[in-house]
């Protein structure tokens, strides 16, 4: 029974959490959590596919802008506590890596204007993507089927996905994939 509840429970996150975008309020951190269980994993060794969606200030940028990097991709949202509590171990990670070639890059499910005083309170230091509908087909393209976040793929220098994490991602975890491909 417990099974089936939270199969039943995770095949409609990702409808619920497009609902909810449209009525501009945050789900409850249990069905952002839930979702996590059914994820699909993305073969290690895959290419990303490229591809390119504007950043706060409206411009486009693309993954291929990355190549030769490792590059750590973040999928979050202002309202999803566990995205809130990441946030920092990144922004040192991308202080403590960046020279090395890491680059981190958030993909926000929220609209630009959503995120201008978060992003400057929270003293974030690599590039913000945004979007909502793209940003979702995004996530599914690399295993995230019910849109559950946070979500972090780590594609390394010839930009093949390395690492999948659905649901938070330590420090510790996060720095052994990115040390692991330099």
């Amino acid at each position: 029974m417990l099974v089936v509840l939270l199969l039943a429970a995770s095949a409609g996150t990702g409808f619920y959490l497009q609902n909810q975008r449209q009525a501009n309020t945050p789900p409850p951190a249990a069905i952002t959590a839930k979702a996590h269980a059914a994820t699909a994993p993305v073969t290690p060794g895959v290419a990303a596919p490229d591809f390119s969606l504007p950043d706060l200030e409206g411009d486009k940028r693309s993954l291929s802008e990355w190549r030769g990097e490792v590059v750590v991709v973040n999928f979050w949202a202002t309202w999803c506590p566990p995205c809130r509590e990441e946030i920092p171990a990144f922004v040192a990670l991308q202080s403590q890596y960046g020279e090395q070639g890491v680059q981190f890059i958030g993909i926000a499910l929220q609209q630009a204007r959503e995120l201008t005083d978060f992003v400057a309170e929270y003293h974030i230091n690599y590039p913000i993507l945004v979007g909502e509908s793209e940003v979702i087909r995004l996530a599914q393209s690399l295993g995230n089927t019910v849109g559950g976040l946070p979500y972090t793929v780590i594609i390394d220098r010839a930009g093949a996905v390395q690492f999948v994490k659905a649901g938070p991602l330590t420090r510790q975890q996060a720095e052994a994939a990115i040390t692991a491909l330099l």
